[in-house]
């Protein structure tokens, strides 16, 4: 998993060496492992949030691991034109190209470790799908697209997009050296990401050596969800065994233990719930059924934006 790496972990700032009389590690809740589905026009996805309760994963509401696969040349596929209000979409590529172009005005092309912020807000039309040259060559292809509530009050704000390199992100390691921590969003021990979120929330890639412990110091008021993408290890106060696929939900405390086994890479997210109800059916999530009526009726009348005719040039 390429992303974003460095040459010597030694030289990045340091996670806190935590005291184990004196930290709640947070126990797991559920350990569920993600189905497999497709998505789009036909690309593998995983399924990351399937089967937990919306309570425990708020204030997200779905997470899609796109691969890993190796497509031969002409495979590579992506999603048509479509709409979205009430929430977000943080696309993060982990391993090959993705283009993105919005009925905002909003483009971009990420690859190794980049991340692209869609805040649908009342509206919006998007479309993402690998770039012409990826489909003529095939290559790997991996990421990640997590969806975001937005609280009542911020469902219908202006459409919103970032683009966020991945040398942006904060890069920390553990006491030891034996993790490479990249924050793509909120913040990890003082040290912040660069995506500007609604919702306080934490996003991190985490990537651990052979046999490295992880012990994150994590805001009590916050969810803890840890992923895992490859590898295999502990996780959670009890040092329950996981591997790749599954999610872990955690239940309080103020730090969340992973341990590994292989080398194991992490998505690792949380937030402060938002504690409101939530109507949600296809590219909509509204608060109730008759928000929910009115987003599709808008789209049907061409409210939620136009699609351009040509082509967003792709930022650098």
């Amino acid at each position: 998993m390429p992303a974003i790496t460095v040459d010597d972990v030694l030289v990045l700032p340091r996670l806190p060496l935590l005291d184990p009389a004196a930290t709640a590690f947070r126990p797991v809740r559920r350990l569920t492992t993600a189905p497999q589905g497709y998505e789009g026009e036909g690309f593998p996805v995983r399924r990351a949030f399937a089967g937990v309760p919306l309570n425990e994963l708020d204030p997200f509401i779905h997470l899609d691991q796109m691969g890993e696969v190796d497509y031969a040349p002409g495979e590579p596929k992506g999603t048509p034109w479509h709409p979205h209000r009430g929430f977000e979409t943080v696309t993060y590529m982990i391993d090959g190209i993705m283009d993105h172009q919005d009925s905002n005005g909003g483009g971009g092309t990420i690859t190794n470790g980049d991340t692209q912020w869609m805040t649908a807000g009342q509206g919006i039309l998007h479309i993402e799908a690998p770039p012409e040259q990826l489909v003529m060559s095939g290559g790997l292809f991996h990421g990640l697209q997590l969806w975001v509530n937005l609280p009542r009050v911020a469902k219908m704000i202006a459409p919103k997009y970032q683009d966020i390199r991945g040398r942006e992100a904060s890069l920390l390691t553990t006491p030891d050296g034996g993790a490479l921590i990249r924050v793509i969003a909120g913040e990890i021990a003082g040290h912040s990401g660069p995506g500007s979120t609604h919702t306080p929330i934490n996003l991190a890639h985490i990537t651990l050596q052979p046999g490295a412990q992880l012990d994150l110091p994590w805001q009590p008021d916050y969810n803890a969800l840890v992923y895992v993408l490859s590898g295999r290890g502990t996780v959670g106060a009890e040092a329950r065994p996981i591997e790749a696929g599954q999610l872990a939900a955690h239940g309080r405390g103020d730090a969340i233990r992973v341990s590994a086994r292989d080398t194991t890479d992490l998505f690792v997210m949380g937030g402060r719930p938002i504690r409101e109800p939530v109507a949600h059916y296809g590219p909509f999530v509204m608060n109730t059924k008759e928000e929910l009526q009115q987003a599709f009726e808008d789209f049907q009348k061409g409210r939620l934006g136009v699609i351009p005719a040509g082509k967003v040039p792709h930022t650098d």
